[in-house]
């Protein structure tokens, strides 16, 4: 069942082999700054700072809004365009959080639209932060 309209969520949202993660997190923790390095790292940007979620076939598929289609915050140089992919269903949530645990045995469960999605806490500051979305996505996304 789709739903009737997208609803706007205030998240970033990279596509890794055809998976979404959204990256949340509060203000100037580096959302963009990881959506960039994970797209230096082959990922596709879907959205930064604010994407359209929409219900399909079960699934929750993330589209970039409308009014930053395309463009990355890149701290220091501004809004830069960047290809951009259309949709992808999300697999994945990044919360960017300073007090994210050291070790964890399994994601969090997080509902958004009424789908359970795996959720993982990554303390900005942490290095490298971009293979440690990759090894999350791996290791606690859902499979498509």
């Amino acid at each position: 069942m789709a739903s009737p309209k997208p609803r706007s969520r205030q998240a970033g949202c990279i596509a890794i082999a055809g998976r979404g993660v959204l990256i949340e997190g509060p203000p100037g923790t580096g959302k963009s700054s990881l959506a960039l390095a994970l797209i230096d790292r082959g990922a596709e940007l879907v959205g930064d700072d604010s994407v359209e979620l929409s219900l399909r076939a079960g699934r929750l598929i993330a589209s970039p809004h409308p009014n930053t289609r395309g463009l990355l915050e890149v701290r220091n140089l501004g809004l830069l365009p960047f290809p951009c992919r259309g949709e992808v269903p999300v697999a994945l949530i990044i919360i960017l959080d300073e007090a994210a645990p050291r070790y964890i045995e399994a994601a969090e469960m997080a509902e958004i639209e009424g789908i359970a999605l795996p959720r993982v806490r990554l303390r900005p500051q942490d290095h490298p932060p971009a293979i440690k979305v990759e090894l999350a996505l791996r290791h606690y996304g859902l499979q498509f």
